[in-house]
C-alpha cells in the first residue's frame, strides 16, 4: 500500500547498535509494534465494514436463499484463487509434487464451483445473473466479483497486498499471546527504574515518531541550507561575471574612443600640414610674378 514516508529511521547502524544493546537491556519495543499493528489492522477493518455498507446500499438487495447460494460461489472461488496461488508458489520454489497436488484439488473445487454456479443461476432472473455480484476480502478489503476467473483471484491471493495483510494479522496474533505479560512486565521495569515518576525513562514509539521526524527535519533544515549556499554562490559568480564583463565593455569602449580621437588628431594634422603647404605655394607664386613685373 502506499503509506508515504515512514516515520521511522531505517539504518543498519543503528538496527546493530539495538541489537547489541537488547543482549543487556528489554526495551519492550514488540509492545510497540503491537499497538502499531492494531492500529493498521482495525484501520483495514473499518475500510471493510465501509465497503461492505456501500456495497449493501448500491447492489439489488437478494433474497435470503439467493445470498447463500451466491456466498458458496464466493467462499469456493475463493478456496481455488488461495490453492492456485499457493500452487504457483511451491512450483516457483521447486515443490513440483506438492504444487500437482494442489492442482488435483484445484480441479476438485472447480468442479463442486460450476454446480455452485448453476445452482445460483437458476434461482434468479437471467438479467440479474449476469449483474456483478461484489464481495469484500475479509484479509485486506479488496473488492471481489462473483464473475472473476481463476486468474483474476490467483492474482488476488497471491499478492502482495493480500499476503501482507495475510502475514500482518499472523504476527499481530502471535503478539497478542504475550502482550499483557509484557505490560505488567514494562510497568514493573518502569516502576523499579523512575520510582514514581514511571516511565520518565522509557522512550516509546510517540517519542521515537517525534525524534525521527526531528531528524528528518534537520536534514531538511541542511539540505535547505546546502542548496540556499549553492544558489547563493551561484548568484555570486555571475554577479562576478556580469561585472567583469562590464570592465571589459567599458575598456572596449574607452580603446575605441581612444583610436577615434587619434584618428581625428592625425586628420587635423595633415590638414594643417596641407594648409601650410597651400600658403607656401600661393606666396611663392605671388613672388615670381612680382619679379617679372619688375
Amino acid at each position: 500500500m502506499d503509506l508515504g514516508e515512514c516515520p521511522k529511521i531505517h539504518d543498519l547502524a543503528l538496527r546493530a547498535d539495538y541489537e547489541l544493546a537488547s543482549k543487556t537491556k528489554d526495551y519492550f519495543y514488540d509492545i510497540d509494534a503491537t499497538e502499531h499493528l492494531e492500529a493498521f489492522i482495525a484501520d483495514c477493518d473499518r475500510r471493510t465494514a465501509a465497503a461492505k455498507q456501500r456495497l449493501a446500499e448500491t447492489q439489488e438487495e437478494l433474497s435470503a436463499e439467493v445470498t447463500e447460494k451466491a456466498n458458496a460461489v464466493h467462499e469456493l472461488a475463493e478456496q481455488i484463487g488461495q490453492k492456485l496461488a499457493r500452487a504457483e508458489a511451491l512450483g516457483e520454489e521447486g515443490m513440483v509434487e506438492e504444487s500437482f497436488k494442489l492442482m488435483g484439488e484445484v480441479e476438485e473445487l472447480r468442479k463442486k464451483k460450476m454446480v455452485a454456479e448453476q445452482d445460483y443461476r437458476n434461482s434468479m432472473p437471467a438479467s440479474s445473473y449476469q449483474q456483478q455480484k461484489l464481495r469484500v476480502c475479509e484479509v485486506c478489503s479488496a473488492y471481489l466479483g462473483i464473475h472473476d476467473n481463476d486468474r483474476r483471484l490467483a492474482d488476488h491471493f497471491g499478492g502482495k497486498l493480500h499476503l501482507g495483510f495475510i502475514t500482518i494479522r499472523e504476527k499481530l496474533a502471535a503478539l497478542k499471546k504475550t502482550v499483557d505479560k509484557r505490560r505488567d512486565e514494562r510497568g514493573a521495569s518502569e516502576r523499579e527504574r523512575g520510582g514514581p515518576g514511571g516511565r520518565r525513562h522509557y522512550v516509546g514509539g510517540r517519542e521515537l515518531d517525534r525524534r525521527a521526524r526531528r531528524h528528518r527535519e534537520t536534514a531538511r533544515d541542511r539540505d535547505r541550507t546546502k542548496d540556499t549556499d549553492r544558489d547563493q554562490r551561484g548568484k555570486d559568480r555571475e554577479r562576478d561575471r556580469d561585472r567583469e564583463r562590464d570592465r571589459d565593455r567599458r575598456r572596449s569602449r574607452s580603446r575605441s574612443r581612444s583610436k577615434r580621437e587619434g584618428s581625428r588628431e592625425r586628420s587635423r594634422g595633415r590638414d594643417r600640414d596641407r594648409e601650410r603647404e597651400s600658403r607656401r605655394s600661393r606666396s611663392h607664386r605671388s613672388g615670381s610674378r612680382e619679379r617679372r613685373r619688375d
